[in-house]
């Protein structure tokens, strides 16, 4: 039986390649050759199907009832035919016709092969499914296998069989891709398509963001630490809100790790985008204090039904509560959830607000209290050497004179002098915020 020998060759062939265990594979084989003898026979054959590995051989038999007189000659023979065959045969009996692999002809093999071949692939569509269903928002990582029409293929490391697709729009477009080279994206979806399931992966969405920081900060991982809010304009800034369920462990610091470690390794792989991490709140007026960061907000105010915030700033921090193009305020409503009208304390007075403004902040309010990682402009190495003197934040730094900045080992006095202007810049009142807040 060379026909069945080498078919059996083939499927312990297939059985490695995909994965597949070699009995799954010979219930599909049978299932392959009961539809080509359906085929070749009729729809109501019945038979039995008994494949040997070990010996090579695949054994078919077609079952007819032995019946006086025949009514259905594809399920039934007449005693007479079946008494030719064995004269022992009664009325009843089941008579097993020996068939032979190599019976089947060239189409009957074709629909057996068409069949094991469907069967594999609905296996490992339902392989892929079962694999990633509860994995939107996991890290996943492989190789670009090429570049079409602006989508990025991409061959994942653990599960090659899977298609997966980086499409333009959540592609971060500061970057530039290359066939060959890795890439890390977030699973964003799954799609269905008649080929079966397609991974949807993303560089640009919030959802990217959260997965590296789950990637560098145990305790995200372990639980401890919740990412509870995300908003970005990618290529350019990212604000989280984060949550601890352990009142001992600071969740921003935990994000930002020792000297900036954790969150310069999110900064990286970014491209350097800038990203603000806040402490998140179920007070909405306190969490847009602590979404606007790093500007320092005096007052909010909030209307719960129309879900609007409007915060009141002084002049001096206007141009930072703004952004860039109105930035910070954009991503920080994104963050609550909230539309943030924001107001100059003049401004403010002149509509008539007669609420006693610029009340100083909580003490723990840690919006007005911005990392140095934070801090446009400066270098890393800077931020590494000012926590190394025991200087964290920008409250810790904002009264400091250029002698002070010049007694730290590695602060140049070129160096010392770029650390004052930002300073400066920061804390310059009047003029500036009027200009950023009538080019806006």
């Amino acid at each position: 039986m060379a026909g069945s020998a080498e078919i059996l060759t083939a499927l312990r062939e297939l059985a490695d390649s995909k994965q597949i265990q070699r009995q799954e594979l010979h219930d599909l084989l049978k299932d392959g050759i009961l539809a080509a003898l359906a085929k070749k026979h009729g729809p109501t054959v019945q038979a039995e199907v008994d494949i040997n590995d070990a010996k090579g051989e695949i054994r078919i038999v077609i079952l007819k009832k032995v019946t006086e007189d025949v009514t259905d000659e594809i399920t039934e023979i007449s005693l007479e035919e079946a008494r030719y065959e064995d004269p022992d045969y009664q009325v009843g009996d089941l008579m097993e016709i020996p068939v032979e692999f190599a019976e089947f002809g060239r189409s009957a093999v074709q629909a057996a092969k068409q069949r094991i071949v469907q069967r594999v692939r609905e296996g490992e569509r339902t392989k892929i499914r079962d694999e990633f269903a509860g994995r939107v928002g996991d890290l996943l990582s492989g190789e670009i296998q090429q570049i079409e029409r602006g989508k990025i293929v991409v061959m994942l490391n653990k599960f090659r069989e899977a298609e997966a697709i980086i499409p333009y729009r959540e592609q971060n477009h500061r970057e530039t891709y290359s066939q060959g080279e890795p890439v890390r994206a977030v699973l964003k979806r799954i799609e269905e398509t008649p080929k079966g399931p397609r991974l949807i992966l993303s560089r640009a969405d919030a959802l990217f963001v959260q997965a590296l920081f789950r990637l560098e900060v145990p305790e995200i991982q372990a639980g401890i630490v919740e990412i509870r809010a995300a908003s970005r304009e990618v290529g350019s800034r990212t604000k989280i809100a984060v949550v601890s369920k352990d009142d001992a462990i600071d969740p921003v610091g935990a994000c930002v790790g020792l000297k900036g470690s954790r969150v310069q390794a999110v900064v990286q792989e970014l491209g350097g985008e800038r990203i603000d991490i806040v402490p998140w709140s179920n007070d909405p007026e306190r969490f847009a204090k602590l979404a606007l960061a790093p500007a320092k907000v005096a007052r909010v105010f909030s209307d719960p039904t129309a879900k609007t915030i409007q915060a009141v700033v002084d002049e001096d921090q206007l141009s930072l509560a703004i952004g860039r193009n109105g930035q910070n305020v954009r991503l920080a409503s994104e963050l609550t959830g909230w539309k943030i009208d924001l107001y100059s304390s003049r401004e403010w007075l002149e509509r008539g607000g007669d609420i006693p403004l610029f009340a100083p902040l909580p003490e723990d309010d840690t919006a007005a209290d911005v990392p140095l990682s934070d801090i446009e402009g400066l270098a890393t190495a800077t931020v590494a050497v000012l926590e190394s003197g025991g200087y964290r934040t920008l409250n810790d730094i904002i009264d400091l004179e250029k002698d002070d900045l010049l007694k730290l080992p590695g602060i140049a006095p070129e160096e010392a002098e770029r650390i004052m202007a930002i300073l400066d810049e920061l804390t310059e009142e009047g003029g500036d915020a009027e200009k950023t807040s009538a080019a806006e």
